[in-house]
């Protein structure tokens, strides 16, 4: 067992404090700016290389990106009847494209994030995680509103749509909404998969089973995926998957599984499956409770 990395000299504590508690690393300030959205920082640290924080919260780092990437793309990328057209909203590291994109039968992902200045820090100082999407020609990026995308985009238009965004507010408060999940379920094409990251059932509880509750009622079917990204609140996180036409998010494609399982440092069918049915007690009661069983 490797030891800790020890801080260095001139670091100090970069944290996010939420509720009374304060998650943080040894680290130095790159880089901080303020965009007309939100203060972006970039720090980096002996523990987990380059980070990213927005507005004082935990976004990504270097050796943590994985951690939430895969578990969001991967389910959904290899369920999908087609996934020749993806949308993600938000994701402006770049590193959930860059994990579509591993998929050969992508031939268009159109990429919307709000803030062009997170995409111009994340590609000069943590040029790993977007890695060659940036450059792929299936990559198309548009610095804007992804909630105005999607109330603006054609009927089913979208093979899979993910959400890959902060927190529910500032600028990500509108992703959280009933309005906005029924945009996404119309812009799906027939077997098509909707995924969000849904936040900590620790950390955010009560928004999360109130994300997981409402994609139930929009989309017909949804079920949460839980994991870990240690350095965010809790370290235990989670991500909703959804379809109008049955659970088809909980069975990746053997052909596709195996074209990527190879590559990816946390998901695998056999993590994604105990993923899904790790459900703490606590929401399993709480979702029977309001909603009943799922149809």
């Amino acid at each position: 067992m490797q030891p800790p990395a020890a801080p260095r000299s001139g670091d100090a504590w970069v944290d996010e404090e939420l509720d009374g508690v304060r998650y943080g690393l040894a680290a130095t300030v790159v880089e901080e700016r303020i965009s007309p959205y939100q203060r972006i920082t970039i720090i980096d640290s002996p523990a987990y290389g380059k980070g990213l924080l927005l507005d004082g919260c935990w976004m990504t780092a270097e050796r943590q990106e994985r951690h939430y990437h895969e578990p969001l793309v991967h389910p959904a990328l290899c369920a999908a009847a087609s996934i020749e057209r993806v949308l993600v909203i938000g994701g402006g590291d770049g590193g959930t494209a860059r994990e579509c994109l591993r998929h050969a039968g992508v031939v268009h992902l159109d990429m919307v994030e709000i803030d062009g200045l997170v995409v111009e820090l994340a590609r000069r100082h943590l040029p790993s995680l977007g890695g060659g999407a940036w450059s792929d020609p299936r990559f198309h990026l548009t610095v804007g509103d992804g909630i105005g995308w999607a109330a603006s985009s054609a009927d089913a238009s979208y093979d899979v749509v993910l959400v890959d965004g902060s927190d529910p507010a500032g600028p990500a408060e509108g992703l959280f909404n009933r309005s906005f999940f029924q945009h996404c379920r119309r812009l799906l094409r027939p077997g098509g998969v909707f995924a969000t990251q849904s936040e900590s059932p620790e950390a955010f509880r009560q928004v999360h089973i109130d994300t997981v509750r409402l994609l139930r009622e929009v989309f017909g079917h949804a079920d949460p995926l839980y994991g870990w990204v240690p350095m965010y609140p809790s370290g235990w996180w989670s991500w909703t998957f959804a379809c109008p036409d049955g659970p088809r998010y909980r069975e990746p494609l053997a052909e596709r599984a195996a074209a990527v399982a190879g590559g990816c440092a946390i998901w695998s069918p056999r993590w994604q499956r105990g993923a899904f049915e790790a459900v703490p007690a606590f929401v399993e009661r709480a979702l029977a409770a309001t909603d009943g069983d799922q149809p």
